[in-house]
């Protein structure tokens, strides 16, 4: 099963454009009904499931946290927005922040609140290994490390994978097994029996 919330381009140009200002309702709610679909086929075990994601994904990931309840025994967040407001001075895209926002924090600070994953963050309590490059200037290694601050400032379960030299993808060989290596670990240390 492949879901295609709104946002992606499976619908045309509307269904892309439902997500903006929106970030955490319309598609929070299709990526759930899939996974509710998805957990109730006879073939899935929906007592061990995990979500990851990157960029926008890491964003849907941190939302998750503090959203979704205790639906997934864990969380893998690559390079996601965690704080809207503090990503927005930090980010090399301000012109993105400023067109999906409706402007700056100090013109719509409900816009830069209302769906950031900060602010939910006394509800996390599902183990989540966060991942990071220092050379991310679309979002910030910041955004990351509050993240994992919060995590750990609650003793929730967390990780901490963190790329010196790799931006918002991680693209160097080498830096790529060692990824995968702890991707997989991290799922099956929550997810194994």
């Amino acid at each position: 099963m492949t879901p295609n919330p709104r946002g992606s381009t499976g619908f045309g140009q509307k269904f892309v454009d439902d997500i903006s200002r929106d970030w955490g309702g319309k598609v929070y709610t299709d990526l759930l009904d899939g996974i509710d679909y998805a957990a109730a086929l006879p073939y899935v075990d929906n007592g061990r499931m995990a979500a990851a994601g990157a960029s926008f994904g890491g964003y849907m990931m941190n939302w998750f946290l503090g959203n979704a309840g205790t639906r997934f025994r864990a969380i893998i967040s690559h390079d996601g927005s965690y704080n809207f407001e503090s990503n927005y001075g930090t980010t090399d895209e301000l012109w993105f922040d400023e067109w999906e926002h409706g402007g700056t924090p100090w013109q719509k600070p409900e816009e830069f609140t209302g769906f950031s994953p900060h602010r939910f963050a006394r509800n996390f309590r599902t183990p989540t290994l966060v991942i990071h490059g220092a050379l991310d200037f679309r979002v910030p290694e910041s955004e990351g490390m509050q993240l994992f601050a919060a995590l750990q400032r609650q003793g929730v379960p967390s990780e901490f994978l963190y790329f010196p030299d790799e931006g918002h993808w991680v693209l160097k060989p080498a830096n790529s097994a060692l990824w995968h290596a702890t991707v997989f670990d991290w799922l099956s240390r929550y997810l194994k029996e």
